[in-house]
């Protein structure tokens, strides 16, 4: 505020917050001004005192003080509260004798008299000075302070609202809304019975209290319906059963009050079970539980009570009900007004339709749910209901609530009697005075039937079970008032309008509004004031009021002195003020006998009206608002006691006028929107009208609803903004322009479509029976001057009306920041908040001249077309009617008319028209190259075609005209969005690629189908996705038009019912590359394609393990067969097929081997063994000849033993089920060996070479090569990086599959190991890690294929692989990798040395270079320079992922000779150390003679074990934990260095070993490390040991070891 105050130019005091005092009203009164040093921000009046708050937070008090130390009878100068300087208070409130505040960090100061414990202090009677007060919460945990936002005082009672919208009482009396058993209550409690709901604002008068609730949302807590009364346990519904009909009642009446049990105190508003709402966009809104006590009549005799605010079913039940009845008679229905409810009433706020919440619908879906029961038999009632058209025809606007015609009030007209006419004739008479809210009087005035509906007998009990299974509707109609304002966004910045009214206290007055004169212990909803969009309350001595958002006043309570302003006395039912027309309430105030109001009127300044207690000579009388003065710019009333208090600011810069002048603007807008919308759009929605019109003009409601609800928030937002701030920071409309925006434009956009679809005129011949020849009331809110316009004019005008607002936004912004220095930021904000409202003002200009354009071209337009073209959000931008654009080469005869609409271009002949979507259309201008044709090409996904213009301009005009469009189109603009340029600075040209979606139309592979994504010129192109209309969908890459990349394609199975799903990748529309293809069938293909076929390496899995045939293949694909090496996995027989095939059958070359341990290899013909092969079993018997069938002998072969025996013949039979034999038997010579016989094994098996080739020449391919080693190395590595960031870009749209480590991985992958001249040691460690990091990857080709190879070897030597007489196999298999690897890292690196060959060492310092311990090539002798094999490059990087099926092979093969050495191992390991040492023979001078133990020495006694030479020893063990040859040479070599240390140190000297020195203590140390599997270590060291070591130092000690092993096997111990 201070800061506005500078902004304006003026720092004195002086023009704001002045105040104005006067005492009742005569007709000479004058308000005196009191003199403050600081303006005055609030007011609060007692009976004889009043509290200022001034700026600053400072407290003055004036008037009679009583409870000060030395009572003050009359304080004429404000006396300044000192006990409070040093608070910032921000809110006073004053009761009849009791004052409280409320500082800014929300504590509480009370003063005063405290008799009735209104102070909220205990043991004193009277609170000299302004005293503390906590509000303590005893629901936390630990009591916390509850902060305060305002509070409230009455006669001996006092209100607070918390922050967290609660209310706190204290003080005595029912008007607390406690259950206290005792008063007074002196610790403020919170009001149980309003917990959870949002409370807004709080009002004490003398013995009453008020709240002003926002409405329970439809996300609030629900209940269902109370069937019994909470208090006296009566049924809520009563059912009565006469000779010929049911009547059911709900008007029950609870003596007790309102005083609800604890656990009830939750109920005090259950909204109607989920589902009884409006529409989705609708909360909720009950007002209170049936169990509720209201008194609903005095007696059935017609004495007036108040009028329950909803008489009659709700919508819904009448639905419902009517729906039973045929269709015919439902149309009728219908169309004669059963669309009444499509808008609440003029001031309703979107609620629940039945204010009478839950028992109101809940019965009426009972009368469905009866009616349903009965079939003919309601066929009368509905006649009877049929009266509803009579009643509008007297009642054309009178709607009701939730908006079914008045007359269906009361009772179902079988019961009616003549209340009904008498009732219709008191309605016609209100009617006639043309209140804007016609409906409320006359509902509030309406005597207050019972209701009750009475049908034909129809039941004669009903169970309140079936009352509540009723209560859950099945259908609503369009609801079109919003829920809570605009968009999501606004509910929580603009103040809500749904808000319901409580009061509970003492209410001998009717001050409660309940219809009744009782009390009511606690908070009840009054509810004829819900949906009446209350927005502030205010309480007097013994009336109250509220304040609605369409400036209305409803008053209540006690009329003693006319306080109410109108002639009811008292009233117990809020009741509406009699203003005259055109005035506008805004802020009220209510004193003990009188009532202030703070209105609109016809000038800027407001006007105060009083009424009440008149101060005359002696006399009291009443007296209706009069009134009273104008004193400038007033922005709030204060009455209290008897006195007036008005404050008002000085006009300074013209800044307070213009935010008066738009507070009053947006007030008098929400007003007139309100009437038209209940004045004209309700009626308009009644009419008999076709579906697509009465669907737009339903969706124009809609948004006319939303667009008013957004003002009247508006609207009450800038009166708290007088109230309070007089800021121009509290302006939504600066902070949230767009809300308005996107409001205007979207009404403006649904006007647009009602015009096109010729809404206007479809309405005019019912408007005019409806609003009869002169329809001066439409002509009069339109705000239409001419003479006799038509009625489609009228309606247009009448639409548009509200669009005409945003000029007056943009011009009252604009005045008001000319009270700013231009240099200032709020100058800045309100020009730009300007600027804004001025280009939407333009643009909604524009829309409405392009709609009445395409309306009035349809309006010419030949009509068959228009029905299949016209459509609501289509505009027409330009057409070649003029000859101006014809077809190239079109027949002379044909005729080619083109129409540019915002989202299509149509093609019009004689009898057809193509329509072609903006979205997928381009257009580019052919060069004229001097053929003097004006040329345009537009291409579409399935047409191209030309056109020809008339003239340069003309293609100019069109060429523009249509790339406009399209770009629109693309930017979903051009319907609703407030992006549209007028056409100016746009680039020309939309762009070629795009996302859209288009049906193809033509033959062929897409006929049908629906393709969703980006385009190029045309054709489908990037990310898309693709669906035929059987099922089948694509998604992935597309490349001109086709599937390419990588996609994801369904295809449904119908046999099975279940899809086909492939995910890989795609070429020119086919599958191409790898992929996983899973059939419906369950197998599951993971490799390669071409052409949509398998082709390449890939693995099928066959059925689960529980299947018939689970069987696993991986190996070659040729055109969807298996060709080429493959291994089979026949999972239920227990074999693995391991060889060639041809075409799906076993051709060939193979080797078989069975989990029996049968072993075949040998010859395949026909998918059986047929040829020469040789057969051994698990114990050595061996068959080596000819077969016929799977393990079928057939012809000549030789049987060897196990023993060496052999039969020599003819065979025949199947193995191992007796074979018949003719031959020869033979014992070999003792000195005969067997060997030739076992060593041709191997030979009939396919040649490590030959085996998977596919894999090797998918690698080759990847690196752009025909054939291997052919191509360019520069391709290769230019592959290689797209292969990378292409796998990396496809891995970031799911980045959970990349781990950090990878991702740095790949990053380094994409640097290429660049290097010039020969080759060095350091180019080759490079090399080494390049190749480590590329294989950790399968990203990288080489990756890839490494993990290929490892899981075809682990397919192959695993499970039933694992057979010892594999291992020479799998060996070679390893080499033949190793080969073929190193082939590919040579044509990657050129300047690598070929196998064998050297690269020479730096000539400085040899012994640096070393890495003693690396995993690299092992370290032999110094030679000059280092020998390249394929080895020691790969090995480290293949063989630990190969080692478990390899080393499984190994311990196989070697397993008898492993079990005789460890059996030594073990014998000779019981001996102590130098009884071990003793007896392998070791020299004495060799004994360690002490060992080190935890840091000291140790002597070697006979008795120790496990000590000596113990390093060498735990070295030796790490030989299991290694992969690679060249890494357990490397623990050899360590074991070594370690024995000669130990030596060295006993024998204190340099020292050479001989071999026979060396081999005692090496032995002792290899029996001691224990190794389990040693000799196959040894196995596996001599079979992959890299041939150059062989020879050198490793060499030696690796034969060390071999023969430690043997030399073991065959020790005796003797």
């Amino acid at each position: 505020m201070e800061t506005q105050r500078k902004s304006s130019g003026d720092d004195g005091g002086g023009e704001r917050g002045l105040l104005h005092l006067w005492q009742g009203y005569s007709c000479s009164v004058t308000p005196e001004r009191l003199l403050l040093p600081r303006p005055v921000l609030q007011v609060a009046l007692g009976t004889h005192h009043g509290l200022l708050l001034v700026e600053g937070g400072q407290v003055y008090s004036f008037g009679e003080l009583p409870w000060k130390q030395s009572p003050i009878l009359e304080q004429v100068k404000p006396l300044l509260e000192n006990a409070l300087s040093g608070q910032r208070v921000v809110a006073v409130a004053a009761g009849s004798f009791h004052c409280g505040a409320v500082t800014e960090d929300g504590g509480v100061h009370m003063w005063g008299d405290n008799g009735a414990g209104q102070c909220g202090l205990s043991g004193l009677s009277i609170v000299p000075n302004p005293t503390p007060v906590a509000l303590l919460d005893s629901d936390s945990s630990a009591p916390q302070t509850v902060p305060v936002l305002e509070l409230s005082c009455g006669g001996q009672h006092t209100l607070a609202l918390s922050v967290q919208r609660e209310v706190w009482a204290w003080g005595s009396g029912y008007q607390l809304g406690l259950s206290a058993a005792v008063f007074p209550v002196w610790k403020p409690q919170k009001v149980e019975h309003l917990a959870g709901r949002y409370v807004l604002q709080v009002a004490c008068g003398s013995s009453h209290s008020l709240a002003l609730v926002r409405c329970l949302g439809p996300n609030d807590v629900q209940r269902p319906p109370a069937d019994k009364c909470g208090h006296c346990h009566q049924l809520l519904y009563t059912m009565t059963d006469k000779e010929d009909h049911v009547i059911i009642s709900d008007s029950h009446y609870c003596p007790l009050g309102v005083e609800l049990t604890e656990d009830e105190a939750k109920l005090e508003a259950p909204a109607p079970t989920q589902g009884l709402k409006t529409s989705p966009s609708e909360p909720v809104l009950p007002s209170y539980t049936s169990s509720a006590p209201t008194a609903q009549t005095k007696g059935g005799n017609g004495a007036p009570a108040g009028a329950k605010s909803s008489p009659y079913p709700d919508e819904q039940a009448v639905k419902d009900y009517l729906q039973k009845l045929s269709d015919h008679t439902q149309a009728e229905q219908m169309a004669k007004g059963g669309l009444h409810t499509l808008l609440s009433s003029a001031d309703s706020v979107p609620l629940s339709t039945s204010p009478s919440s839950s028992s109101g619908s809940t019965l009426n879906n009972l009368v469905a749910s009866c009616a349903s029961a009965v079939g003919e038999r309601v066929a009368s009632t509905y006649e009877a209901l049929s009266l509803k058209k009579m009643m509008n025809f007297y009642l054309p606007s009178g709607l009701s609530k939730s908006g079914v015609p008045v007359g269906l009030t009361g009772t179902v007209p079988t019961a009616v009697g003549d209340n009904t006419t008498e009732r219709v004739r008191q309605e016609d008479s209100v009617q006639a005075k043309k209140s804007s809210s016609t409906g409320d009087i006359r509902e509030e005035e309406a005597e207050g039937l019972r209701r009750r509906l009475s049908l034909p007998g129809l039941l004669s009990q009903v169970s309140p079970r079936l009352l509540r299974k009723a209560g859950r509707p099945r259908m609503r109609a369009v609801a079109l008032t919003p829920l809570g304002g605009v968009a999501h966004e606004a509910q929580e910045v603009l103040p809500t309008l749904q808000t319901e009214v409580w009061s509970w206290g003492h209410g001998e007055h009717g001050q409660l509004g309940h219809r009744d004169n009782m009390a009511r212990l606690q908070p009840l909803c009054i509810k004829s004031l819900t949906n009446k969009e209350v927005v502030r309350v205010a309480a007097g001595a013994h009336h109250s009021l509220a304040v609605t958002a369409q400036s209305q006043v409803y008053s209540w309570g006690s009329n003693s002195s006319g306080q109410l302003g109108h002639m009811e006395t008292p009233s117990t039912v809020p009741r509406l003020a009699k203003l005259s027309d055109g005035i506008r309430v805004w802020d009220v105030s209510a004193g003990d006998r009188h009532t202030l109001l703070l209105a609109d009127g016809d000038c800027i300044q407001p006007i105060i009206y009083y009424s009440g207690q008149q101060v005359k000579e002696g006399a009291e009388e009443k007296n209706v608002y009069v009134l009273v003065l104008q004193l400038g710019y007033v922005s709030a009333v204060f009455a209290g006691g008897r006195r007036c208090i008005a404050l008002s600011d000085q006009n300074v810069m013209g800044f307070i006028a213009s935010l008066h002048e738009l507070a009053a603007a947006e007030r008098k807008f929400y007003c007139k929107l309100c009437n038209m919308k209940m004045q004209i759009i309700r009626p308009l929605l009644e009419l008999a009208l076709g579906q697509v019109v009465l669907g737009l003009l339903q969706s124009l409601a809609g948004r006319f609803s939303l667009l008013c609800h957004l003002t009247g928030q508006h609207a009450a937002s800038l009166t708290s903004n007088l109230r309070r701030g007089r800021d121009v920071n509290g302006l939504l409309i600066l902070d949230h322009a767009d809300i308005f925006l996107d409001s205007y434009n979207e009404y403006c956009s649904a006007v647009g479509h009602f015009q096109v679809m010729g809404g206007f005129h479809v309405l005019t011949k019912p408007s005019l029976d409806f609003f009869g020849k002169s329809p001066e009331l439409l002509q009069r809110l339109a705000e239409c001057t001419e003479e006799n316009p038509a009625m489609a004019d009228l309606l247009v005008a009448f639409f548009y009306l509200p669009t005409r607002h945003i000029h007056e936004y943009g011009r009252l912004l604009l005045k008001l920041a000319t009270c700013f220095e231009v240099s200032s930021s709020d100058y800045q904000r309100l020009q730009d908040s300007c600027s804004k409202f001025e280009a939407l003002a333009l643009q909604l200009k524009k829309k409405r001249k392009d709609a009445e354009y395409t309306f009035h071209f349809w309006k010419s337009f030949p009509g068959k077309m228009t029905d299949s073209l016209r459509k609501p959000q289509r505009r027409l931008i330009c057409e070649s009617s003029n000859k101006a654009l014809t077809l190239q080469n079109a027949g002379r005869f044909s005729v080619n008319w083109f129409i540019l609409f915002n989202d299509a271009l149509v093609h019009a002949q004689f009898s057809t028209h193509h329509v072609f979507p903006l979205a997928t259309l381009w257009v580019e201008p052919i060069p004229e190259d001097n053929t003097g044709l004006y040329g345009l090409k537009v291409i579409t996904p399935e047409e191209t075609f030309t056109l020809l213009a008339s003239s340069a301009m003309e293609k100019a005009k069109w060429l523009r005209s249509i790339n406009q469009a399209v770009d629109q189109a693309l930017n979903g603009v051009g319907q609703d969005t407030a992006s549209i340029s007028s056409g100016v600075g746009q680039k020309l040209e939309p762009p070629t690629s795009r996302t859209a979606s288009y049906t193809f139309y033509k033959d062929g592979r897409l006929k049908e189908a629906t393709y969703e994504g980006r385009w190029l010129n045309g054709k489908p192109n990037g990310r898309g996705v693709l669906k035929w209309p059987d099922g089948r969908i694509y998604t992935g890459l597309f490349k001109n038009g086709l599937e390419d990349g990588f996609g994801e394609f369904l295809s449904p199975n119908k046999t099975l019912n279940k899809n086909d799903h492939y995910q890989g990748y795609w070429k020119e529309g086919k599958m191409n590359g790898l992929g996983t293809y899973r059939y419906a069938s369950g197998e599951v293909y993971d490799g390669s394609f071409q052409d949509g076929m398998r082709h390449g390496h890939g693995m099928l899995r066959t059925g689960k393990l529980n299947t018939s045939s689970p069987s696993v293949f991986i190996g070659q694909w040729l055109h969807d067969k298996k060709t080429g090496y493959g291994v089979f996995d026949d999972i239920t027989k227990g074999e693995k097929y391991m060889g060639m095939w041809q075409e799906h059958q076993r051709q060939g070359t193979a080797v078989v081997v069975t989990q029996f341990g049968l072993y075949y290899e040998g010859a395949f013909k026909d998918n059986k063994m047929m040829g020469t092969g040789v057969l051994l079993s698990e114990d050595d018997t061996t068959y080596e000849g000819e077969f016929s069938d799977d393990w079928t002998l057939n012809g000549k072969g030789v049987l060897t033993m196990a023993n060496g025996d052999y039969l020599e013949g003819s065979f025949n039979g199947e193995w191992g089920s007796g074979l018949k034999v003719t031959g020869s038997y033979f014992k070999p010579h003792l000195f005969e060996t067997d060997k030739d016989k076992t060593r041709t094994l191997g030979r009939l098996c396919v040649c490590a070479e030959d085996k998977w080739q596919a894999v090797f020449e998918e690698c080759w391919t990847q690196l752009g090569c025909e054939a291997p080693g052919q191509g360019e190395n520069w391709k290769a590595w230019e592959n290689i990086a797209v292969a990378l960031t292409t796998s990396r870009r496809h891995i970031q749209d799911s980045p959970e599959v990349l781990s950090r480590s990878h991702s740095r991985t790949l990053e380094s992958l994409e640097v290429i190991p660049q290097h010039v001249g020969p080759i060095t040691l350091d180019r080759y460690h490079t090399i080494r890690l390049y190749l480590i990091k590329a294989c950790d990857t399968p990203l990288h080709p080489l990756g890839r294929l490494v993990e290929t190879l490892v899981a075809v070897y682990r397919m192959t030597y695993v499970g039933v692989g694992a057979n010892r007489r594999l291992l020479p196999q799998a060996v070679n298999e390893i080499k033949s990798y190793l080969n073929r690897i190193f082939q590919i890292v040579r044509f990657l690196f050129p300047d690598l040395p070929e196998e064998g060959g050297l690269i020479p060492e730096p000539s400085t310092n040899l012994q640096d270079k070393r890495e003693p311990g690396s995993t690299d090539a092992p370290l032999e002798s110094p030679k000059p320079g280092r020998v390249v094999s394929s080895s020691a490059l790969l090995l480290p990087v293949l063989l630990p992922r190969l080692y478990p099926p390899l080393f499984t092979l190994y311990a196989l093969d070697k397993e008898k000779e492993d079990d005789v050495y460890w059996e030594c191992v073990l014998r000779l390991n019981k001996q102590p150390d130098l009884a071990l040492l003793a007896f392998l023979g070791v020299q004495q001078k060799f004994w360690p003679v002490s060992v080190p133990a935890e840091g000291e020495k140790q002597q070697v006694l006979s008795s120790t074990k496990d000590t000596c030479f113990a390093s060498a020893v735990e070295t030796l063990q790490q030989i299991s934990t290694t992969f690679t040859p060249s890494d357990k040479l490397q623990v050899i070599q360590l074991t070594f260095e370690e024995i000669t240390q130990v030596v060295q140190a006993l024998l204190k000297q340099d020292f050479l070993w001989s071999m026979d020195d060396l081999f005692p203590v090496f032995l002792y140390v290899v029996l001691r490390a224990r190794i389990r599997n040693l000799g196959s270590e040894v196995s596996l060291i001599e079979d992959l040991m890299d041939p150059c070591v062989q020879h050198g130092e490793h060499g030696i000690m690796f034969t060390t070891l071999k023969a430690c092993y043997y030399q073991i096997q065959h020790e005796k111990i003797t």
